[in-house]
């Protein structure tokens, strides 16, 4: 077997998570997601718990459904996990945790947990990549609300999914 000059200069593969609770993911989220295949030799698109939002409008197999079927980057792959990100990324084999970020209020919040998870994991750096202007005010609480008061949500997730979410936020809103 030929390895390429790549392997010969890097024989490890730079590995990276990217967490989120993704309910659902968006046309932000997927931005981060391309940008973060083009710096790492494989990401890992994380669909985790989080304690703070109380379970979610879709469930984690819907999530990750929702992931897989908008992504299709060779050196990208989803999974899930319910326990410390510290500990899914030591498991994983991964050297970085990729954050978005799309305003100052969002870099609070993920300084403080890039320094917990230092703690936890202190050989995996956090790496913070600003959204893409047309993605700033982009969350997936934005896009539930919209649809859920009935707006067009189809300029803010992948259409891969669009029908799917407005299925599910439509049977709850009755």
């Amino acid at each position: 077997m030929t390895e390429t000059m790549s392997e010969r200069v890097n024989p490890m593969k730079r590995i990276a998570v990217y967490p989120g609770s993704f309910d659902p993911v968006t046309n932000g989220h997927l931005d981060i997601i391309r940008r973060a295949a083009k710096m790492f030799d494989k990401v890992i698109v994380l669909v985790s718990y989080n304690a703070k939002k109380n379970g979610g409008t879709f469930t984690p197999p819907e999530r990750v459904d929702f992931i897989r079927r908008c992504v299709k980057i060779p050196n990208v792959t989803v999974d899930s996990y319910q326990g410390l990100l510290a500990d899914y990324v030591k498991i994983s084999g991964a050297s970085a945790i990729v954050k978005g970020l799309r305003a100052v209020s969002d870099f609070e919040v993920e300084f403080q947990q890039a320094l917990v998870n230092r703690q936890l994991a202190p050989e995996v750096d956090t790496v913070f990549l600003v959204s893409s202007l047309e993605n700033m005010y982009l969350s997936s609480s934005a896009v539930k609300e919209i649809c859920l008061l009935g707006g067009e949500i189809n300029n803010f997730v992948p259409a891969e999914i669009a029908d799917d979410i407005i299925k599910k936020i439509s049977k709850k809103a009755d």
